[in-house]
């Protein structure tokens, strides 16, 4: 079953920000996830979200490939410069098979 990777990012480090996304981007593919959303300021429709924060939305085949990801040699830098590049929230959650109802 699809798994996303959703994070709310807020930009400390501009310079850092822009490597950790080199690299990130780099160590996706191998794990076959692929940007849905990057970047993008949401629009809040109902409640409130802070103008500094940004979203991203990463598709992977499966949670295990996720998680592989994650927790991988070639991730390992990227996350290393997210620590003091980024603030984020970043979440791993499954989509859903067949239309299941909300």
């Amino acid at each position: 079953m699809t798994a996303y990777v959703i994070s709310e990012v807020e930009v400390v480090d501009e310079e850092l920000a822009d490597r950790y996304r080199a690299l990130a981007e780099a160590s996706l593919s191998r794990f076959g996830g692929r940007y849905l959303v990057r970047g993008a300021g949401p629009e809040a429709v109902e409640g409130a979200w802070p103008a500094a924060r940004r979203m991203v939305v990463v598709e992977f085949p499966d949670m295990r490939r996720a998680e592989e990801w994650y927790a991988s040699a070639e991730y390992a830098e990227a996350l290393g410069v997210a620590k003091t590049a980024l603030r984020r929230r970043l979440l791993f959650v499954e989509g859903v098979g067949g239309g299941a109802p909300v």
